[in-house]
């Protein structure tokens, strides 16, 4: 009898299990980049279970930029993308039906690296000069053209060239001059050799967020619950990250591609974390746009015709489902 209760009892426990890993639903990440060390608190997943506890199964989509993001997910690979704004305004200019639901990275963390020597210190320096990027989609380029043409320049009056991912080699060993890259791409190039450079940071020119999550209207009409629980799992992850960043550094080594030194993965996480806090954040919680800035971006690309639609940004960000 007692026998009998017990694989009954057995019975029950794995139907449950079933019945809850069958409600589980899927959120499949189109990234920007591979796995790497600065998004430690998605890779983390199978360590910590931040979707999980939200009853989701999380899915990490690798792209190559921001631009690659969106494509990634309007051919269906992915529902999310984590992309940035000059890729959301260049896309909402082609006419796709776009909403912003998260601001991941309120600050921005792009720039121009050239090595001293090299007679570019200005934006106007760049004139005839080859410069390299991570991808042609990349946010690198993008925020490239921010710069030249806040100068009077525009990509005619340079060379660009793919250099691929944190890859300063190409600017170390002379094959370009400059390097479009990142607050952590700066802080590895370093790591690998770079010597003494100077910086241009985009952030001096346009202070716009580095990445958003983006959806399409059309599944943000029809998964709003479903994405406010993403969303509030994806907040508890950034949030581990800040208050906890030696323990993201240690699961870094396991989780990147690029994370094998755990000192390093922790200096890197600590740029990132810096990123993804602002005064608007930190007033109003992690996630939450400065809508002025985000208009203010818009049009700016605009009058540098970098896009030709008047875009209002207070018809495609959408807050309601950013956690308080």
């Amino acid at each position: 009898m007692i026998f009998n209760t017990f694989v009954a009892a057995a019975a029950l426990l794995l139907t449950a299990g079933a019945a809850s890993a069958q409600s589980m639903d899927t959120v499949r990440i189109a990234g920007w980049s591979k796995p790497i060390s600065e998004i430690t608190n998605i890779l983390a997943e199978p360590d910590k279970g931040f979707f999980k506890a939200h009853d989701i199964e999380m899915k990490y989509v690798p792209g190559a930029g921001g631009g690659s993001a969106i494509r990634n997910m309007l051919a269906g690979a992915a529902d999310v993308a984590f992309t940035d704004p000059a890729s959301f305004y260049q896309a909402l200019d082609k006419g796709e039906e776009l909403v912003a639901i998260y601001n991941i990275y309120p600050q921005n963390v792009f720039n121009v690296v050239a090595p001293v020597g090299r007679g570019i210190a200005k934006p106007e320096d760049l004139k005839g000069r080859t410069i390299g990027v991570y991808s042609l989609s990349s946010g690198t380029r993008q925020n490239l053209q921010v710069l030249l043409h806040q100068v009077g320049l525009t990509e005619g009056d340079v060379t660009i060239k793919v250099t691929g991912l944190l890859n300063f080699a190409p600017v170390i060993q002379g094959q370009v001059d400059a390097t479009a890259a990142t607050d952590t791409g700066l802080y590895v190039g370093k790591l690998k050799g770079l010597g003494d450079v100077n910086v241009i940071n985009v952030a001096d020119s346009l202070n716009i967020p580095s990445d958003m999550f983006v959806v399409t209207e059309a599944y943000y009409a029809a998964n709003k619950p479903l994405l406010k629980r993403f969303l509030a799992a994806y907040r508890d992850s950034a949030a581990w990250m800040i208050a906890e960043p030696e323990e993201a550094a240690k699961i870094a080594i396991s989780r990147t591609i690029n994370g094998r030194n755990e000192a390093v993965n922790l200096e890197i996480i600590k740029i990132r974390n810096i990123s993804a806090q602002s005064d608007t954040t930190r007033a109003n919680g992690l996630g939450h746009f400065d809508m002025d800035l985000l208009q203010k971006g818009a049009e700016t690309f605009k009058g540098l015709g970098l896009i030709k639609a008047d875009l209002d940004m207070s018809a495609v960000i959408k807050t309601d489902l950013i956690p308080e």
